[in-house]
């Protein structure tokens, strides 16, 4: 079947599922071809929905069945078409637990691809010894001073730089930056910043797709989605942690999800953690629902 368009030839649309994992509290992504590419797949004139095309082209792909997923974002840059073609890619956020699958879909950590968002051992060394300086060449760069001082101003907040405290939720925007900057390979860099680069624009989507799950994991109980049935706290701070890419203070985070009612205990312990035995914990049910309409914060104040 022929991929659907406004001018047969002219527009292609495709759709492009990111799933989310967290295994071992490192964040994780569903990948196909050796990792280079997002499972996806154009919109076929039978498929009965754009939903109903992700979810087959996911599983005839990965073998991964698809739960609950949310529309992401989507992408129809003219100047991004790399064949003369528009592109129209609508992609969708799935949270799921990792597990085997089928063909050549392999999960891949995040940040492989996005190293300079890794911030729970601190700053990364090469953003301030090699983003940082080629951001300044790219600034002077400009044409005229009000533009100069622009950029500066831009790639100062979105990489936390000049005394700027750095958000992780801009995950997208310093993407972006390093982008426009002509500092990673989909840019056609020849000296680029550390980091896997991915075909078309899934690696854009995938920065997308951690944005808007850094930022909803600060009022939704989404997390829980990626846990297994028992955890311990630790076990829950450092996934989020890992999602948020930054440390957290222990006794604030703790304090929080007392306060929240977010966990019960099990009644069993561990004996896995390498020290004393830790007590498991298990997401309340009801949360969901309760979450769902009132909100919920998760502590996401550094340590």
């Amino acid at each position: 079947m022929s991929s659907v368009g406004i001018e047969e030839g002219a527009v292609a649309v495709d759709l492009i599922a990111v799933l989310a994992a967290a295994t071992g509290a490192e964040p994780r992504v569903l990948t196909v071809r050796g990792g280079d590419r997002l499972p996806s797949g154009p919109f076929e004139l039978g498929h009965r929905s754009l939903q109903s095309g992700l979810r087959a082209w996911v599983e005839e792909q990965t073998g991964h069945p698809v739960g609950y997923v949310e529309q992401l974002y989507t992408f129809a840059d003219r100047d991004r078409a790399a064949d003369g073609t528009r592109m129209i890619s609508i992609s969708y956020l799935g949270l799921t637990r990792e597990a085997a699958s089928a063909r050549d879909a392999q999960w891949h950590g995040w940040y492989e691809y996005f190293p300079w968002e890794d911030h729970r051992q601190g700053v990364p060394a090469f953003v301030g010894s090699f983003i940082a300086p080629r951001l300044a060449a790219w600034a002077e760069g400009a044409e005229t001073a009000p533009l100069r001082q622009a950029r500066r101003l831009r790639a100062a907040i979105a990489f936390g730089l000049d005394e700027e405290t750095w958000n992780e939720d801009f995950v997208l925007q310093r993407y972006e930056l390093l982008y426009e900057a002509g500092l990673i390979p989909e840019a056609g860099a020849e000296a680029a910043v550390p980091g896997r680069r991915m075909a078309g624009d899934h690696r854009r989507i995938l920065a997308t797709a951690i944005a808007r799950l850094r930022a909803k994991i600060k009022y939704r109980p989404v997390v829980f989605e990626l846990m297994p049935p028992a955890f311990t706290l630790l076990q829950l701070q450092r996934t989020v942690e890992a999602l948020a890419g930054h440390p957290l203070h222990k006794q604030n985070f703790r304090r929080l999800i007392e306060q929240q009612e977010l966990v019960e205990e099990t009644g069993t312990i561990s004996a896995e953690t390498g020290g004393r035995p830790a007590k498991l914990f298990r997401f309340r049910q009801s949360v969901l629902a309760e979450r769902a309409v009132v909100g919920s914060k998760l502590p996401l104040a550094r340590s």
